[in-house]
């Protein structure tokens, strides 16, 4: 089943989600690679596809998980978490409708 983790970035840590980011998009690389990501991208924090300075209110994935606990502790263990960006994660089983 596929679910959704919603990440909600803590005020002030651009810096510290920049250096976390490539370990970030390693993991996400390897679901895609296991074919079990369905999309995954940060929040900007104002309407422009590269926000700068103004940084990220967050991230959205969406992937398939063989339980909501899987997928539990697939995202608590994100390097964005470890790294004090993240200040609530939300996890929730997803039901893709569309595209068909």
């Amino acid at each position: 089943m596929f679910y959704m983790i919603i990440g909600e970035d803590r005020a002030g840590t651009l810096n510290q989600r920049m250096a976390a980011r490539p370990a970030h998009v390693e993991r996400l690389k390897a679901l895609q690679e296991e074919g079990r990501l369905l999309l995954a991208g940060p929040c900007p924090a104002i309407d422009s596809p590269d926000p700068g300075p103004a940084g990220f209110t967050g991230s959205l994935i969406i992937a398939e998980f063989a339980s909501l606990e899987a997928a539990q502790a697939w995202a608590g263990a994100d390097p964005y978490v470890a790294a004090g960006v993240y200040e609530k994660v939300t996890v929730k089983p997803f039901k893709k409708v569309l595209p068909a």
